[in-house]
């Protein structure tokens, strides 16, 4: 599955590398899903934080 996230070291959105599905902890004590992967140029850590499921 290919996830787009932003990347800020190179100031644009790239396709994550070697992206997996993790949890954050959010406001409230309310668990959020996110994406986290590496830029493919750069290799810098990237995130994306994915939708309420429903």
């Amino acid at each position: 599955m290919a996830t787009e996230g932003y990347c800020v070291k190179c100031k644009a959105k790239q396709m994550m590398k070697d992206e997996k599905e993790v949890t954050m902890k959010g406001k409230g004590g309310v668990e959020r899903g996110a994406m986290t992967g590496s830029c493919p140029s750069c290799g810098t850590k990237m995130f994306r934080i994915l939708g309420k499921k429903k």
